[in-house]
């Protein structure tokens, strides 16, 4: 009862018309890689350095070509780290942030240990990681939960926080309870800050599964790059990263296309104006 009649005016009152806009069209994102990738094969041509200092763009493909199912088996293992560690943490940062704003005295408590936790350097934590779960896919899972999980937590919480006054004021007029209150109309208005940390997450899950494989692993993205980094294959290096790079973007690109999900009234909203 409570839901039908207070959720979607307010809901729509706080959202109102949704930003125009959203992630880079297939031709920008061409030209975006394209001029970089130019200027690099230009570089190379004009001042020609070693192989083994600077790769050109040909050279890295070459590398690609050379050893087509090793990459493609590291960046299996390095996609289930970053799809483990990406799911964890922010499920478990969602969790905290509720958390906190349903109870103000954890929220206390918690805030300064969060803090004192994510001051850690991430190349001190790894090597922890890997002495106590082992060189598997457990360390590496952690290690990306935990550089996703703050961002997210942090978001979500000050988005549930910011609920705007004049709402709660609305209603604290009606019978609800706190937790009528927190789930019908808090939840549902942080949804728009938790789509914004999943974003701002999902450049950050590769790095924590490749810091794991950097500490110690046996595959992954993060242990070619060590291993060929020690043999002088810069080529091979350069090969890894621009396979963990375009990882990267398809996870922000998923996000992006999932955090509708989370705000189907902005859809609504859209409707109505257009």
């Amino acid at each position: 009862m409570f839901a039908d009649t207070a959720m979607t005016p307010l809901t729509e009152k706080r959202c109102g018309k949704p930003r125009q806009g959203g992630p880079l069209s297939l031709p920008g994102f061409l030209v975006t890689f394209a001029v970089p990738l130019i200027a690099w094969q230009l570089a190379v041509f004009v001042f020609r350095p070693a192989p083994y200092i600077l790769p050109s763009p040909v050279e890295v493909l070459a590398a690609f070509a050379r050893q087509p199912g090793f990459f493609a088996w590291n960046g299996l293992v390095t996609v289930s780290e970053i799809a483990l560690g990406f799911l964890c943490g922010a499920s478990f940062g969602a969790l905290v942030a509720l958390a906190m704003a349903a109870l103000p005295r954890f929220e206390r408590l918690a805030w300064p240990l969060l803090l004192v936790v994510q001051s850690f350097p991430v190349f001190v934590v790894a090597p922890l990681l890997v002495v106590w779960f082992g060189f598997g896919m457990a360390s590496k899972v952690i290690m990306a939960s935990i550089i996703i999980f703050f961002p997210v937590a942090s978001t979500f919480a000050d988005g549930l926080r910011r609920t705007d006054p004049e709402i709660l004021d609305a209603v604290a007029l009606t019978s609800a309870t706190r937790w009528q209150t927190l789930r019908y109309i808090r939840l549902p208005l942080a949804m728009p800050a938790l789509a914004s940390g999943l974003r701002i997450a999902a450049p950050l899950a590769p790095l924590g599964a490749v810091v794991g494989e950097w500490v110690g692993a046996s595959a992954g993205l993060g242990f070619v790059m060590v291993q060929a980094n020690a043999r002088m294959q810069t080529d091979t290096v350069f090969a890894a990263m621009v396979l963990l790079a375009v990882l990267s973007l398809i996870l922000r690109w998923l996000v992006d296309r999932l955090a509708p999900l989370l705000t189907p009234w902005e859809t609504y909203n859209k409707d109505s104006y257009a």
